[in-house]
C-alpha cells in the first residue's frame, strides 16, 4: 500500500506513472479529494477517461478498487448485498432430511454471512488490509432519484443496513468516486457532498501524451495525425464525438493495420473504432475524410 500523494505535483506524478496523463485542474481536485476525505464527482462525455482515473488511482495507492456499475432500477438492495437462495434452499432441504435442527436455529443459520452475497456498498464499508478501498460508482446517471437519495445517506455516515444482521459501518470510508456521463442531470444534494469536476476533451499536446503512455509503440508522425484528425473531427456536428478511448482504440487499429500515415481510404476503413453511429460514419466517409485529414494537416503544419 502506497502513502498518499502528499502535494498536488505528486498526485499528478502518481497517476502519470500508470498511464493516466492529467492537468493540474484534475490533478488539484484529486488531491484535495484524498486529503480531505470527501467523494470526488467526475462529470464529463463518455469516453474522456473518468472511470480510467479509478483503476489509475488505485494502482498507484495500491488499493482495491471495487466497481458499482449503476443502470436504470438500479435499487439500494442490489447494491449492497443479496442472499444465495439456492445455498438456502439446500441447506434447509439438508437440514428437514436430517431433523435435527430446529426451526429457529435454522432461520439463524439461513440469514447469517455464510449465505450473504456481498455487493459493491458492502465490500467498501468492510475493512481491507490494504488500506480502505476506492469505491467507483460508476455512471450514477443511469440510476433514478430513489437510488440518488440512498446513496446521499449512505455517503453521509458510511453505513448500510442489513435488516437481518444490522448495521455494517465503514471504520475507515472509503475513497469513493462517482461519475457521470450526463445523460440526466443528477440531483444537487448529491453533488454537494462531493468535490466536483467536469473532464473535457483534452488538448492536442494532452491528448498526445496520453496516446503515447497508453500506446507507445505509435510513431511519433503517426500519433500526432491521429490526435490532429481526431481533435478535427470533433469539431463536426456529429451525434457523439469520438472521446480519447476511442483515439487509443483507433491508434492500435492503425498499427495493426501497418499504416505509416493516414490516407483518407484508410481513415475510411477505419471509422468504425472512432464513430459509434452509422448516420456519422455516413456523414464523414468519402470526402468528408479528406476534407477534414487536410484540415488536420494544415493545422499541424501551422503549429510546428
Amino acid at each position: 500500500m502506497a502513502d498518499s500523494p502528499a502535494s498536488i505535483d505528486d498526485t499528478i506524478s502518481a497517476l502519470s506513472a500508470e498511464g493516466y496523463v492529467c492537468g493540474r485542474d484534475l490533478g488539484t481536485v484529486v488531491y484535495l479529494s484524498l486529503k480531505l476525505g470527501k467523494p470526488l464527482f467526475l462529470e464529463g462525455e463518455a469516453g474522456v477517461g473518468k472511470t480510467e482515473i479509478a483503476n489509475a488511482l488505485a494502482a498507484a495507492l495500491g488499493r482495491r478498487l471495487i466497481r458499482l456499475q449503476c443502470y436504470e432500477g438500479l435499487d439500494a438492495a442490489s447494491a449492497i448485498y443479496e442472499w444465495n437462495f439456492s445455498a438456502q434452499m439446500i441447506a434447509i432441504r439438508t437440514a428437514e432430511a436430517s431433523g435435527t435442527t430446529s426451526r429457529d436455529d435454522l432461520q439463524a443459520e439461513m440469514f447469517s454471512e455464510d449465505y450473504l452475497i456481498k455487493r459493491p456498498l458492502l465490500q467498501a464499508m468492510e475493512p481491507h488490509s490494504e488500506g480502505s478501498p476506492i469505491l467507483l460508482i460508476d455512471e450514477v446517471d443511469r440510476t433514478d432519484e430513489p437510488f440518488e437519495a440512498f446513496l446521499l445517506e449512505a455517503l453521509s455516515d458510511f453505513q448500510v443496513t442489513i435488516p437481518e444482521i444490522g448495521t455494517v459501518k465503514a471504520a475507515e470510508p472509503p475513497i469513493v468516486i462517482l461519475t457521470s456521463n450526463r445523460t440526466r442531470e443528477v440531483h444537487d444534494a448529491l453533488k454537494r457532498r462531493c468535490l466536483y469536476h467536469w473532464v473535457d476533451y483534452p488538448a492536442f499536446e494532452r491528448e498526445l501524451a496520453i496516446l503515447h503512455a497508453r500506446v507507445p509503440d505509435c510513431a511519433a508522425t503517426l500519433s500526432k495525425e491521429i490526435v490532429s484528425f481526431v481533435q478535427t473531427l470533433r469539431d463536426e456536428d456529429l451525434f457523439k464525438s469520438p472521446g480519447v478511448a476511442e483515439t487509443i482504440d483507433w491508434a492500435r487499429c492503425l498499427i495493426a493495420l501497418d499504416a505509416v500515415a493516414l490516407s483518407p481510404d484508410v481513415v475510411s476503413d477505419t471509422l468504425g473504432a472512432l464513430l459509434k453511429y452509422q448516420d456519422d460514419i455516413a456523414k464523414i466517409t468519402g470526402s468528408e475524410a479528406t476534407r477534414i485529414l487536410d484540415d488536420a494537416r494544415m493545422q499541424l503544419a501551422q503549429a510546428s
